[in-house]
Order: C-alpha cells, then structure tokens, then sequence
C-alpha cells in the first residue's frame, strides 16, 4: 500500500513538472503578468457567476435522482453539499473528490442509502460526460474546416466511441453472468456488497427513462452554458474567439478536469489552455492567463464550501461546551 501511495504521489509529482515546465517554456513571465493586470473584472465575474449558479440546477437535479431512489431530502441542504463538494475538489484529485464527498455525506444523513447515493453521483458523472461528449460532437461538426484544431476533434471522437462502449458495459444486462463470476475476487477484496448495491441502484433507472430524458437534457444546457464561463474567463485577457472554439474545447477541458492527474488539475489545465489556444492563434501569454483566471474561478466557487465546512466545524465543538 505504501509503495503504491509513493508511486502516485511519483507519478502527480512528474505530471505536474512536465506540465509546469511546458508552460514556463512556452511563456514569457513578464507579458503574462502584465495580461493579468489588466483584465476585464467584468468578464471574470461573468464567468463567476456562471460556475455558481450552475449549482442551482444540477442541486435540483441530484434532488430529482435521489428523490426517484426513495431518498427524499431538501433542495437548501443539496446545495451546501455542492458547494462542500466544490472545497472538497481543491483538496482531493479532482472532481472525483467532490463526489467521494457527497456520497459519504449523503450516506451518513440518511443510514441505509449507501446504493442509491453512491449510484445517483456516478450516473450524475455519466450523464455530465454524455452530455460534454455530445457537445463535443457538436464542436467536432462546428470545427471542420473552420479551425486547425484536427487533433483535438479526434481525440474527441475516440472518446465518444469510448463512452458508447462503456455505457454499453455498465448498463446491458448480457453482462450479469460475466459479472456474478467475478464475485469472489471482489469478495476478497471486501468490495463486492458496496459494488452490488451501486450496480443495482444504477440498473434501478433503466426503468425511469422519462427522468433519465429530463436530466439529460438540463446537464446539456448547463454544461453548454458552463462552456461560456470558460470563453469569459478568455474575454477578461482579451482572447478575441467567438464560443464556437470553445464547444470543442470545453468538452475536452471537463474531461482533463476529471482525470486524476494531478490535485485540483493544476498545471495541466493551464497548460492546455496553451496548448489548444495557442493552435487558434493566441499567444501563450494571454491562453495561460485564460487558463489562470478560470482557475480562480472555480477557487472562488468552492469558498461558500469551505465558509460552510469551518462554520459548522465551529458550531459543532461550540455545542459541548453549551451543554457543560
């Protein structure tokens, strides 16, 4: 276990110093400060704003999942999980952490409902990833032609094929023999009851087709809204794209977001910022600037989350010595 922990904590270390010292090789530490100086407050708020009342929707939407899932709980409460989930992200490698967080949260509020929190947060996750790859389709067919972004779009492509395959595999139920032979390993391994409950609290929606159409189509819309906090947050540094390149890169930026590269994505966003930017013309300069900025972004949108964890950290010890 320790050899394995060094080994991860090796492999962060050496993605985040390559990713670093592409960046620093790519840019001129000078002119990006002075491009940060001057950005738009505006625009940056804007992309603020966006990022933060996302958690509006996507709350009702988990509150719907679980709701469906004989776990009824309020709107206000899912909201301060979010945002939790949000502080719980900047600390944990990536977004995973944030759900790892909701799950435990949601579990221990309500004893019992380990599936159907754990099963209503991963088909979050796949409908979120359903829905970028979707966009990405649309960039794909907005690029061709338009921009030199080729490579992307078919890394793109690989991953929609990818997803298909995928969903194919946790949802068909052709697969229930090949899965029931691999119950003692996962009985060894002590894993087997948490994983059965998940896969059945997930197989739960095949049933619940008209929720899955609904849910589905609201994660399009905000993550097609959230792709233009990522053009704003270039705005505020003056790069001058229309959003039509963003819906390529978006898409492909969320998924980066999601791999466990390293804490929080730091470096790696950035330097793909620069990188697929940097195809369209913009200068390095101003690309890891856009980068930096949504990177604030999504420090700011956790702050609630960590105001929220340190307030009832407070309370919680207050509430002994009010009872002594």
């Amino acid at each position: 276990m320790n050899r394995r922990r060094a080994l991860r904590r090796g492999g962060t270390l050496l993605v985040t110093g390559l990713a670093t010292a592409y960046i620093v090789w790519q840019i001129d530490l000078r002119q990006t400060l002075h491009v940060l100086r001057h950005a738009s407050i505006g625009w940056w708020l804007l992309s603020f704003a966006i990022w933060v009342v996302a958690v509006l929707p996507l709350s009702w939407r988990w509150q719907k999942l679980l709701a469906s899932s004989g776990v009824h709980e309020r709107f206000g409460w899912l909201v301060r999980t979010m945002f939790v989930s949000y502080a719980a992200a900047q600390v944990l490698p990536t977004s995973f952490g944030g759900d790892a967080s909701r799950i435990y949260e949601t579990a221990r509020r309500h004893p019992g409902s380990r599936g159907p929190a754990a099963g209503t947060v991963l088909l979050e996750r796949l409908l979120g990833g359903a829905a970028t790859l979707l966009l990405a389709a649309v960039g794909f067919a907005l690029a061709i032609g338009q921009y030199p972004v080729g490579g992307y779009v078919w890394v793109e492509l690989v991953f929609v094929v990818l997803s298909v395959v995928g969903a194919f595999v946790l949802f068909s139920t052709r697969l229930h023999p090949v899965m029931h032979r691999g119950r003692p390993l996962l009985q060894r391994l002590r894993v087997e009851s948490l994983l059965r409950d998940v896969y059945l609290a997930l197989h739960a929606y095949r049933t619940r087709l008209g929720l899955l159409a609904g849910v589905f189509a609201l994660t399009i819309v905000v993550q097609g809204v959230r792709v233009i906090a990522i053009w704003s947050a270039g705005k505020a540094v003056g790069v001058d794209l229309s959003p039509r390149p963003y819906y390529v890169m978006g898409p492909l930026l969320f998924l980066v977001m999601l791999v466990p590269f390293t804490i929080n994505g730091i470096a790696v966003r950035e330097s793909f910022f620069v990188s697929f930017l940097g195809t369209l013309g913009v200068s390095a300069d101003r690309a890891f600037s856009a980068g930096f900025l949504f990177f604030v972004v999504t420090i700011a949108a956790s702050l609630p989350g960590a105001a929220i964890v340190a307030w009832e950290g407070l309370r919680t010890r207050a509430e002994p010595r009010t009872a002594r």
